[in-house]
């Protein structure tokens, strides 16, 4: 049985990496405080859910949820390392763990898609980056569709962290496993509001609220699509933080903060395991 000793979720704006600046003092301090926390809880596997950034799977061909299960990851586009500085890494993975979440969830009604074949963009390896360093931990990334319409319902995004798990608490697998969200609060890419702070403090607020308070009724009854377009044209990935919240059952986190900079607000959350 798999016991799960942390669920977290951060921010992975690419342009944190080499950004320097007194106003991002907040975020360098969010990212270190869920550091220690993650490597206080000492996982053998991180599951990491994340969106790929139209970098591989396109609107012809896009899964709504996807079971990364491969033994190695390779993590960084060519456009990313000449943008973003980002450095190419290849992750270690952990393929029993990701078969078992395969099978788990088709178990549960989720039918994931699953590949051995797959690229990590940003969204996996940033976090990565500021949370395990060294890279040493094992990881099973879990994409999301937050680019490409029509998105499932938030609903759908709180069922799936609710199955991870049950098929992490079910599996014979004996690994220590933490679950990391990686997402944004309101983001805004290209336009007039490009990262120019935050296009929305007053969705910021809210969505920090829904997940300090645990109050899963009101992030589902107001987090359609046009609401999340309203905040900013990729806010749709704050709905990887409600499969983070599903994970932790919808309790109230532990720590829910927004610090804020001339990027966007960055969430730093944290949830009891």
């Amino acid at each position: 049985m798999a016991e799960i000793v942390g669920v977290y979720g951060t921010t992975h704006n690419p342009l944190l990496w080499r950004a320097r600046g007194d106003d991002l003092a907040a975020t360098r301090a969010g990212f270190e405080r869920l550091r220690v926390r993650l490597a206080a809880a000492k996982p053998d596997a991180v599951v990491v859910v994340a969106t790929d950034h139209l970098t591989q799977w396109f609107y012809d061909t896009m899964p709504a949820f996807l079971v990364g299960k491969a033994p190695l990851v390779p993590a960084t586009f060519w456009n990313e390392e000449r943008e973003f500085g980002l450095p190419y890494r290849e992750l270690l993975g952990d393929a029993e763990l990701g078969r078992e979440l395969l099978g788990g969830g088709i178990e549960r009604g989720v039918d994931f898609a699953a590949s051995d074949a797959f690229r990590a963009d940003h969204s996996v390896l940033l976090p990565l980056l500021y949370l395990t360093p060294e890279l040493e931990v094992p990881v099973v990334p879990v994409f999301t569709n937050c680019m490409a319409p029509p998105l499932p319902s938030a609903a759908r995004f709180f069922r799936v962290g609710e199955v991870l798990r049950e098929a992490l608490e079910d599996s014979p697998v004996d690994r220590r496993v933490a679950v990391i969200a990686s997402g944004h609060l309101a983001t805004e890419v290209g336009g007039p509001r490009h990262f120019a702070g935050s296009p929305s403090r007053a969705f910021d607020e809210r969505a920090v609220e829904w997940v300090a308070s645990g109050d899963v009724d009101g992030a589902l009854g107001e987090l359609t699509y046009e609401r999340l377009t309203e905040a900013g044209n990729v806010s749709h990935q704050f709905l990887n933080f409600l499969v983070a919240m599903g994970v932790a059952g919808g309790k109230p986190a532990l720590s829910a903060e927004g610090a804020v900079s001339r990027f966007a607000t960055s969430p730093f959350f944290e949830w009891a395991p």
